[in-house]
C-alpha cells in the first residue's frame, strides 16, 4: 500500500503522464520533484503543470553548486572516465537526485519514491541503488517496468484520454537527451544505428570544429588541492566555473564524443555527447598532477580509476567501496594545486603550461644542459644490470 509518493519530474510526457498514472493505479498522493542541474531549461512551467495534474505539494530545487561541488569535482579528481572515453555526465547526476527524493520523502512523510526510467537503461539502476543504500525501507515504483505504455503513441493517447497537456509546437527532437551542467547526452533516433554518422544539426552546445574560430584561445586554470577555483585569475563558484568553460570550450568546439558503451544491464548502446568544460578539465587536472604528484601514487590512481569509473557508472555511488577510494583520492590531492595554461583550438584543447609552488619537477636534474652534479649518470649502470639481472637468469636458462 502507498498513500504518497515522491516522483523525480521534469514535466516532460513520460513524468507527466507517470504523475496521472500513479494516482489513478496506485490512489495515492503524489508530490513531484525537479531538480535544476543546470539543464538550461525554465522550471518554472513544470510547477504550473504539475498543479493542473493535481500533485499534492511541489518541490523545484536548484541544486547547481551542489552537484557540481560535491559530485563532478570529486569525479575529476580521479581523471574518470569510463571505457577510456566518457566522462559520466548522466551518471554522476543521479546519485544527487536520488538523495534528495528520499531526502523529501522523509520531509512529507512519503512510503515511495518513483522515476521516469525505462527498464533498458542504467538510470533505474542509480536512481534504484541510491534510494535503497539511503533509506534501506522505501519503496520504489519505476512504472515503465509496470504500464503497457511502452511507445510514444501510446503516451500521447494515454495524455489526450486524461487532459494532460502536451507541447505539441515546434519539431520534436528525433533523441532521447539529457542534459545537465556536466554534459548533453543523444540517444535513439539514426545513432541507433553505430555505423550512421550523427547529423551536424544535432549537436546543441559545441560549434563544429572546422567552423570553429581560425585564432586559438589561450586561458589559464588555477588549482587548489586537486579542483579548479579560477579562470584567467578570476575566482568562480563550481558551478560559474563549469558553465563558463562550457561556453568557452562550446565556441571552439572542444568535447564532442561518440561511442558505443557498455550498459550495466548488459545491452551495447551508442550514444553521442557534448562535455566542452569537463573536456578541458580533464586535460588540466591531469596537468596539474603531471608536477604535483609523485609518480607510484599517479600511476596507483590511474590502476584505480577504471575501478572507481565503473562503480559510478553502474549506480554505486553512495557504496562503502566509493566512499573507500574516495579517501584515498582526496588524501593525494592535498598538494595538486597550480595554474595549468590550456590552448583550445578547433576542437583541440592541448596543455601549453604548467606551474605549481608544490611542483615536483626539478629542472637542475632533468635539464640537457651541465647539471653541475646534481644528477650521477654512472648510477644508472648499476640501477639497470639490477632491473635486467632476471631477464639475464632466464635467457641462460633457456640457452
Amino acid at each position: 500500500m502507498v498513500k504518497k509518493v515522491v516522483l523525480a519530474y521534469s514535466g516532460g510526457l513520460d513524468t507527466s503522464v507517470i504523475l496521472k498514472w500513479l494516482q489513478d493505479q496506485y490512489q495515492c498522493d503524489v508530490v513531484t520533484f525537479t531538480a535544476d542541474i543546470g539543464q538550461g531549461e525554465e522550471l518554472e512551467p513544470a510547477r504550473a503543470k504539475a498543479e493542473k495534474l493535481g500533485a499534492r505539494e511541489i518541490f523545484i530545487d536548484d541544486l547547481r553548486q551542489e552537484f557540481v561541488s560535491d559530485y563532478v569535482f570529486p569525479m575529476f579528481r580521479a581523471n574518470t572516465l569510463y571505457e577510456g572515453e566518457y566522462l559520466l555526465g548522466t551518471s554522476i547526476a543521479r546519485p544527487l537526485i536520488a538523495k534528495r527524493m528520499v531526502e523529501i520523502a522523509a520531509d512529507v512523510g512519503a512510503d515511495a519514491v518513483a522515476h521516469g526510467a525505462t527498464g533498458k537503461g542504467n538510470d533505474q539502476v542509480r536512481f534504484e541503488l541510491g534510494a535503497y543504500a539511503l533509506n534501506p525501507n522505501i519503496q520504489v515504483i519505476a512504472p515503465w517496468r509496470e504500464w503497457d505504455l511502452n511507445s510514444r503513441e501510446k503516451l500521447l493517447a494515454y495524455a489526450e484520454r486524461h487532459g494532460i497537456p502536451v507541447e505539441r509546437h515546434g519539431k520534436k527532437s528525433p533523441y532521447s537527451m539529457d542534459a545537465n551542467l556536466l554534459h548533453i547526452s543523444y540517444e535513439g533516433g539514426v545513432l541507433e544505428d553505430p555505423w550512421a554518422e550523427a547529423e551536424d544539426g544535432m549537436w546543441r552546445w559545441t560549434t563544429a570544429p572546422e567552423q570553429a574560430p581560425d585564432q586559438p584561445r589561450y586561458l589559464e586554470i588555477t588549482y587548489a588541492h586537486g579542483d579548479p577555483i579560477a579562470i584567467d585569475g578570476e575566482p568562480l563558484n563550481p558551478a560559474q566555473l563549469l558553465a563558463h568553460l562550457n561556453a568557452v570550450g562550446g565556441e571552439h568546439g572542444i568535447g564532442r564524443l561518440d561511442i558505443v558503451e557498455n550498459r550495466y544491464v548488459g545491452m551495447k548502446s551508442r550514444g553521442c555527447y557534448e562535455t566542452p568544460g569537463g573536456t578541458i578539465l580533464l586535460k588540466a587536472h591531469r596537468a596539474i598532477e603531471s608536477i604535483t604528484l609523485d609518480r607510484e601514487v599517479a600511476h596507483l590512481k590511474d590502476d584505480l580509476m577504471p575501478r572507481y569509473a565503473s562503480i559510478i557508472y553502474n549506480g554505486f555511488w553512495w557504496s562503502p567501496e566509493r566512499r573507500a577510494l574516495q579517501t584515498l583520492i582526496d588524501q593525494t590531492q592535498r598538494l595538486v594545486n597550480g595554474v595549468v595554461r590550456l590552448k583550445l583550438y578547433k576542437g583541440s584543447c592541448m596543455v601549453v603550461g604548467r606551474q605549481s609552488q608544490e611542483s615536483l619537477f626539478d629542472p637542475r636534474i632533468a635539464t640537457f644542459e651541465d647539471d653541475a652534479g646534481a644528477y650521477n649518470q654512472k648510477d644508472a649502470e648499476g640501477f639497470i644490470k639490477l632491473n635486467a639481472l632476471r631477464l639475464r637468469i632466464e635467457k641462460r636458462l633457456q640457452g
